[in-house]
């Protein structure tokens, strides 16, 4: 990567939109006893990093061959905006291809940023119908197809992120730990490109979705993966292949710096930066802050950490789903399949069971026949994770039959 080219890439950007802020946060740097800084990139016109990459892709492309080419790209996300934006800016058609799964609100946001210079054509139940379609069309046309992540001149276009972090740091800091965001790569590739040569290797920490581990799973075997299976939950980040540009700029991390971040604990980060911080984030915006939690508390006190917070293009209408998994990982919720005897008085002897703290959240009798025993699914919530240590201890000594189907993704998935 040319440093140079990275700066040049910055300056020109500034006609697009001002730098990010990279904010000191209060009550993290509190909480780990370290400087935390926040890169926002959830505050770019388009709530997300990915404008950088296709406005430099878009500026590059242009100085060369001219604008009259169509330009033409595949996404249901934070690429679709970021190339309806840049559509607008440099006043170029664009085609977005998007499945005809994608909510509204993905839909209409895109249009807006693009106005009358993109077309929206929806293919596919699938984003991989949906690509092929996207890349018949530029073949037709003989347009330009605007990839998301694996593209020397995106990866280029994430790294003036670095650029910002350097320019906006306390004079003489250096970070101690960079932690990037990771799903196809091409963000870690551009920033520990730019700050290899100003920052120890070591002090990198990528963090990827546990659903989606495609940098670890390649790294570990020394060639780019493709995963068979992947939780799209944190879906500006579940990628099954991570680009082959991208891994050749990674592969030469250790898997050991590749931290696996689970779920629902990004769900715990989300709510407590919205609920603390009044900070919107999406599930992949909230993955370098969730990674403070997995590490060595003793090793980061005192140190200066800069975490990137890469989008925040968050529906609300999933706010009751990551309520529902962040108080489930962090112990506050649990669901039972109980055995419960029918008789007079065994619901009262079950609800004598319950400690002074225990809320029943979901109460659903599932008795299908005449029977000496009916089931019942129950939900509790608690203040203390502890209580359920003492719940439990309860149901054993009363000879309460249950189970506690909590963490069995297939059961819960059905039926909660």
């Amino acid at each position: 990567m040319n440093e140079q080219d990275v700066v040049d890439a910055t300056e020109a950007m500034r006609g697009l939109f001002p730098a990010t802020p990279l904010q000191l946060n209060e009550h993290l740097s509190a909480r780990y006893g370290a400087d935390i800084w926040l890169k926002r990139e959830d505050l770019t016109p388009v709530r997300s990093y990915k404008i950088r990459g296709a406005f430099n892709f878009f500026r590059k492309v242009i100085s060369e061959a001219g604008s009259d080419k169509t330009f033409v790209c595949a996404s249901a996300g934070n690429h679709a905006q970021g190339f309806a934006f840049v559509c607008r800016h440099f006043g170029v058609p664009g085609v977005v291809y998007m499945p005809v799964t994608t909510p509204q609100q993905k839909i209409d946001k895109t249009r807006i940023f693009g106005g009358e210079f993109i077309t929206i054509k929806l293919f596919g139940d699938f984003f991989d119908q949906c690509y092929q379609a996207a890349r018949e069309h530029v073949q037709r046309i003989d347009g330009v197809m605007v990839p998301p992540f694996d593209h020397a001149d995106i990866i280029e276009g994430q790294a003036t992120v670095a650029v910002e972090i350097l320019e906006q740091l306390p004079e003489g800091v250096v970070p101690d730990h960079v932690i990037l965001p990771v799903g196809g790569g091409g963000l870690a590739a551009g920033i520990t490109g730019y700050l290899g040569s100003r920052v120890p290797r070591q002090a990198f920490v990528f963090a990827e979705p546990a659903g989606a581990p495609s940098l670890r799973r390649s790294i570990e075997a020394g060639q780019v993966v493709t995963l068979s299976k992947v939780d799209n939950f944190v879906d500006g980040a579940a990628v099954a292949r991570i680009g082959d540009l991208n891994f050749a700029a990674l592969k030469d991390f250790s898997a050991e710096q590749v931290m696996l971040i689970a779920e629902n604990a990004i769900c715990v980060t989300i709510t407590d930066m919205l609920n603390v911080e009044g900070v919107v984030l999406e599930p992949a915006g909230a993955l370098a802050i969730t990674a403070l939690d997995q590490m060595d508390r003793d090793s980061i006190r005192g140190k200066t950490i800069v975490a990137v917070v890469s989008g925040g293009n968050f529906d609300f209408e999933r706010l009751p789903d990551v309520k529902e998994r962040a108080m489930r990982y962090a112990g506050l919720k649990k669901y039972f399949i109980l055995r419960l005897a029918q008789r007079p008085g065994a619901l009262r002897d079950f609800l004598n069971l319950l400690g002074p703290d225990d809320d029943i959240a979901r109460f659903e009798y599932l008795k299908k026949s005449a029977r000496n025993f009916g089931s019942i699914l129950i939900g509790i919530e608690t203040k203390d994770p502890q209580s359920f240590k003492q719940l439990i201890e309860n149901f054993e000594q009363s000879g309460m039959g249950y189970e506690d189907i909590t963490e069995n993704d297939i059961l819960a998935n059905l039926i909660i």
